[in-house]
């Protein structure tokens, strides 16, 4: 926001600093170099950022200030000086043209991102950041420009059967991952409540995409479902997620078996086995897209995260999930190649 400022600040200085440069060459040099054409830039700047009647109001600073260098230069009056009035006009007019239509397409863009940040909210709707006795924090950055989502997908739902979240990767980048997202969060809000067991809301997941995906189109993905002193998961290829020990132990959450992701299950590849780990008072669960442990420095060297978990204990987990991910940032150097995706549970009783 702050560089955005300055950057609109500049640009609507950028025309009075040009005709000012304009104005002192034209002084400098020698009479008759005609350097008064030059004015023109000013307008034409101006429609830059400016509005229809800034842009005018540039073009008519600039004929005024042509006067006193015509007369300075002796040829106030004669065709040199009425070319140059002339030209400023005309740049002027196509200039306030080009700031109504530039001004037009802002107001657009600005519907079109309201609009599509109303489709994220619902598409990837906040987590909740207390789910009985777990705290919640989510940290998801897109690898696209300006925006909010991609192929990375998460929810957390409150059940009759217990807190059931899911975190998942589509295959691919662009509309075509988001559409996939989307219906797979549409899949796993209803089978979440439906459903008794894990493995068939899994099976509902599978079902829903086998449906919608076309080709060798696959979905990674973890359900999970918190339990007393333990967690359920179930891993269809996806990166298994970090157990960080209340005594300081970092251990992975990994399956006895490896199993295919959704979407590639119709093709007799193995289904996932649901399976338990410890998750009691004090311990956390780090969820994750394999955006975040693929992401590399300028070094080639991926991103280390169970070397960084050590930042994920402090007292607040969303305060230590957003330092994790500026010390992600900070490792890349830059904007990030893929999307990532990261989700912290905290059982914390009192």
């Amino acid at each position: 926001m702050e560089s955005r400022m300055r950057s609109q600040t500049i640009l609507r200085s950028l025309p009075f600093a040009v005709m000012a440069a304009v104005a002192l060459v034209d002084l400098l040099a020698w009479p008759g170099m005609g350097f008064m054409t030059l004015l023109t830039l000013g307008p034409a700047f101006a429609a830059l950022s400016g509005s229809v009647g800034y842009t005018a109001a540039v073009g008519g600073i600039a004929i005024a200030v042509s006067l006193p260098l015509a007369l300075y230069e002796h040829v106030l009056g004669e065709q040199q000086n009425a070319v140059t009035i002339v030209s400023i006009i005309g740049v002027t007019a196509a200039s306030m043209l080009a700031s109504r239509l530039r001004a037009r397409r802002e107001r657009e863009l600005a519907n079109v991102r309201l609009v599509a940040e109303a489709a994220q909210r619902v598409l990837l709707r906040p987590v909740p950041r207390r789910a009985g006795d777990l705290r919640i924090a989510m940290s998801y950055t897109s690898a696209a420009a300006d925006a909010q989502i991609g192929g990375d997908l998460y929810e957390v739902v409150t059940t009759p059967r217990g807190v059931r979240l899911l975190v998942g990767d589509v295959q691919g980048k662009g509309l075509d991952a988001v559409e996939t997202a989307a219906w797979v969060l549409g899949a796993f809000r209803e089978a979440a409540y439906d459903e008794a067991e894990l493995s068939d809301v899994g099976e509902r997941l599978e079902t829903s995409l086998s449906r919608h995906l076309s080709g060798e189109k696959f979905v990674t993905a973890v359900l999970a479902e918190v339990h007393e002193d333990e967690i359920s998961l179930l891993n269809f290829g996806h990166p298994s997620p970090l157990v960080l020990g209340a005594d300081g132990a970092v251990r992975r959450a990994e399956p006895q078996e490896e199993a295919a992701p959704l979407g590639l299950l119709v093709l007799g590849s193995p289904r996932p086995k649901p399976y338990r780990v410890g998750f009691a008072e004090g311990d956390q669960i780090l969820f994750y897209t394999d955006g975040v442990i693929e992401a590399r420095n300028a070094r080639g060297e991926f991103y280390p995260l169970e070397q960084r978990t050590g930042i994920l204990r402090v007292d607040d987990p969303q305060a230590a999930l957003d330092r994790l991910r500026a010390d992600l940032l900070a490792h890349v150097g830059g904007p990030l190649p893929d999307d990532a995706a990261m989700l912290l549970l905290r059982r914390q009783r009192s």
